[in-house]
C-alpha cells in the first residue's frame, strides 16, 4: 500500500460487516444440512467463550501458518459445543465440525452493514486511505472481496497470518509498518478492548462504533457518525 496521509485502519467483523448467525449459527445450520436436527443456537454461546485465538491475547501464535493449521487448532472449540450443546457422541461431533470451515466461511452467509460501503466510499472520495485489522479467520480476504469491498480496502492485516490478535500492540504496529506510517491515521472499531484501548495503547486515536461504553471517548452510533470525529 502506498504511503498516505490520512489513514483509516478498521475492524471487520462487527464493523463493516457479520456473518449470519455467527459461530452458533454455523453449527447449526451443520446440523439441520447433515442430521436434519434444529436446534436452538444458544445452546452454543456457552461453549464459545474459549479456545479462539483472540480470547487469549496476550500469547503469540504461530505467523504465517497454513489456514489448516489455523482451522485445525480451533477444531476442539465446535467439537466440544457439538458435544455439550446437542450431547453428540464424540466421534460425531468431531467430524460435524470438520465442516465449519466451508460452512462458516461461504460468502453468501456475509452482510455488510447497510452503512458500509456508502461511508468508506465517500471517505476514501475525501482522500482516505482503508486498511482493515482484524482478528479474523485465515479467509478474510476472500470474504472482504467477495462482498464487494476489493476496491476499497488497500491492504488487510489479519491476525491469522500475523499471529497477533488485537489489542496485542503487535497487532497495531504491525499495521502501521505495512502503512508505512502515514501522518494521520485512526482506528475504528467495535470492541472498546480490542479496538479502542488495544490502539490508544500505541498511541493511536480510536473511535468506538455500534457499541457505547463509558472508557472510549469517542462513541459513534454507526459509520455514518464516524466523519464528525475525522474533522
Amino acid at each position: 500500500m502506498r504511503p498516505s496521509t490520512k489513514c483509516l485502519i478498521w475492524d471487520f467483523d462487527g464493523t463493516l460487516g457479520y456473518r449470519v448467525g455467527g459461530w452458533p449459527g454455523a453449527l447449526a445450520q451443520i446440523l439441520k444440512q447433515y442430521m436434519n436436527h434444529e436446534v436452538d443456537t444458544e445452546v452454543f454461546r456457552p461453549f464459545m467463550r474459549h479456545g479462539f485465538p483472540w480470547q487469549s491475547p496476550t500469547r503469540e501464535n504461530p505467523p504465517g501458518r497454513s489456514a489448516e493449521a489455523w482451522w485445525d487448532a480451533v477444531l476442539p472449540v465446535f467439537a466440544e459445543a457439538l458435544c455439550g450443546g446437542c450431547q453428540l457422541p464424540p466421534d460425531a461431533a468431531t467430524s460435524l465440525a470438520k465442516r465449519m470451515r466451508a460452512v462458516y466461511t461461504d460468502v453468501r452467509e456475509w452482510r455488510l452493514y447497510d452503512d458500509t460501503l456508502e461511508v468508506l466510499t465517500g471517505l476514501q472520495q475525501d482522500g482516505w486511505k482503508h486498511a482493515i485489522l482484524s482478528n479474523h479467520v485465515p479467509e478474510l480476504p476472500e470474504l472482504i472481496a467477495g462482498l464487494g469491498l476489493g476496491s476499497l480496502i488497500g491492504l488487510i492485516i489479519n491476525s491469522a497470518a500475523t499471529g497477533f490478535e488485537k489489542p496485542h500492540p503487535r497487532a497495531f504496529h504491525t499495521a502501521l509498518t505495512a502503512l508505512e506510517s502515514p501522518s494521520e491515521v485512526w482506528m475504528i472499531g467495535d470492541n472498546i478492548e480490542a479496538d479502542v484501548l488495544g490502539a490508544e495503547s500505541v498511541g493511536l486515536r480510536a473511535i468506538l462504533v455500534r457499541n457505547d461504553s463509558p472508557r472510549s471517548a469517542r462513541c459513534a452510533e454507526g459509520l455514518r457518525d464516524v466523519r464528525r470525529f475525522l474533522g
